[in-house]
């Protein structure tokens, strides 16, 4: 049945969806106490024109489709995961990745990098080579630095959901091929472009004859950050070339069909992938652009959407500054990431790194001393932090393919709505104010009250 409702602001929204009897919802309220706790809303006759903020939800008007949301797999991460007992670590694996296992928090998407990240305990590529020495044909690249911790680990993670999907990211090429011969910073010789996009279809590959399928890859981590260690500096004309004239050629060459996506840093910066978007020889190649958030507004991705449409969008990084606040670091990722990404085109969601030590450790020497896991390792203790809670609230419930559907932002109430394949619908909300919000949801000619409390998050689910 369809039916339509004339909002207080004159907006007309036509619904045509069903809500079941029992609505299941998950809460967590920081301030007392309450992580991921599940109850149940009786569901009630719409009134038509509702006194309460109402989110309206219509199922028929939909947009992206989901790749999943997560995290960064780092090496430091899966480091800490290899100290653990195999009993305590499967069943971490299970809670963290197993779709399928009671209290999972079924994370579906995991970014990892291409070499080493600054949360690596050094610095490496795959062709690191003595002062002076070059290798433009590949022929001493190898997986090798990965054997110890990193390729078993994820192995692991595979077997426990061999559906998620995976995206590399590089922080650095190998030094040889950089302006500097340093792994912080410089640029990509010109006559390396070449060899690098070797070196990128060989890790494809390599890691391919692993059994790790290489999902999409990222061209550069943070392109306009050249401080951290390792890094790459490159501007959106270097981008451009590399993709149009190496990477995306090299890629069709070998048949690899690894996505293929530009930029991967703030986003005060739209202009950089429209820019290298805008060459029609380059895009071909190109599947979409990825972000982060640590500077502009999440808004800056439908800027990009709006100039490239048929081009997709990816969040991919945010990290949580340690020790970390529950109450702030929740209602904030949520808000601007978990909501706000999506709600803005997103494909994905992921936070930064999985898992780090009590001292935040490890890491690079000029490497991020202050990120704060996901997770905190202390050989077999674990400890459960903002980030896990952050993802959870979404990685949960709205599962790979889904798709996300209409629903309108309140004042105090940011919200964003999914349908899943199997049809279930799952409703994420926030209360950003700073006192109980009681709200309405209406569903076509049933709906639902609820009362969130300032600060709290509740995934809803028929």
């Amino acid at each position: 049945m369809r039916i339509r409702y004339q909002t207080l602001s004159g907006i007309v929204l036509l619904f045509a969806v069903s809500l079941q009897a029992q609505i299941q919802c998950w809460t967590t309220h920081p301030a007392t106490q309450q992580f991921l706790q599940q109850s149940t809303i009786a569901a009630s006759p719409a009134q038509g024109s509702e006194t309460l903020p109402t989110i309206f939800i219509d199922g028929l008007k939909t947009y992206q489709s989901m790749d999943g949301f997560g995290c960064t797999l780092t090496g430091g991460s899966t480091q800490l995961l290899a100290k653990m007992s195999a009993e305590k670590r499967t069943a971490l694996l299970k809670e963290l990745f197993d779709p399928r296992a009671p209290g999972s928090i079924g994370i579906s998407y995991l970014r990892i990098s291409v070499g080493a990240s600054d949360l690596s305990d050094h610095v490496f590529s795959y062709n690191d080579l003595p002062e002076g020495q070059t290798d433009p044909l590949l022929q001493k690249f190898s997986l090798e630095p990965e054997r110890k911790d990193f390729l078993p680990m994820l192995k692991e993670i595979l077997r426990v959901n061999p559906a998620i999907k995976i995206m590399g990211s590089p922080w650095s090429p190998p030094t040889w091929m950089k302006s500097n011969g340093n792994s912080k910073g410089g640029s990509l010789k010109p006559e390396y472009y070449g060899a690098y996009a070797l070196y990128l279809v060989k890790y494809i590959k390599a890691m391919q004859a692993e059994g790790i399928t290489i999902d999409a890859l990222t061209v550069q981590n943070e392109p306009l950050h050249p401080g951290n260690n390792p890094s790459l500096l490159m501007y959106p004309h270097e981008q451009a070339n590399f993709v149009k004239n190496h990477l995306g050629p090299a890629f069709v060459k070998n048949g690899i069909k690894t996505k293929i996506i530009i930029y991967d840093h703030n986003a005060d910066r739209p202009d950089y992938p429209i820019a290298i978007l805008n060459d029609l020889v380059a895009k071909k190649f190109i599947d979409g652009s990825a972000f982060h958030l640590y500077g502009g507004p999440i808004e800056a991705l439908s800027e990009v959407h709006a100039a490239h449409p048929d081009k997709n969008l990816y969040f991919t990084e945010q990290w949580i500054g340690s020790p970390g606040n529950m109450e702030g670091d929740l209602k904030w990722h949520i808000k601007n990431l978990m909501i706000g990404a999506p709600r803005n085109w997103a494909k994905t969601v992921l936070e930064w790194n999985l898992a780090a030590d009590p001292q935040q450790n490890p890491h690079t020497d000029g490497g991020c001393t202050e990120c704060l896991g996901a997770i905190t390792l202390d050989q077999d203790k674990v400890t459960r932090n903002p980030a896990y809670y952050i993802m959870a609230h979404a990685s949960k419930f709205v599962k790979p393919g889904a798709k996300r559907i209409f629903s309108n932002n309140t004042l105090s109430l940011a919200n964003v709505a999914f349908k899943n394949p199997d049809g279930k619908t799952v409703l994420l909300v926030v209360n950003d104010s700073g006192k109980a919000e009681t709200f309405r949801v209406n569903v076509g000619v049933k709906g639902f009250t609820h009362t969130l409390a300032a600060g709290a998050v509740a995934t809803l689910v028929w």
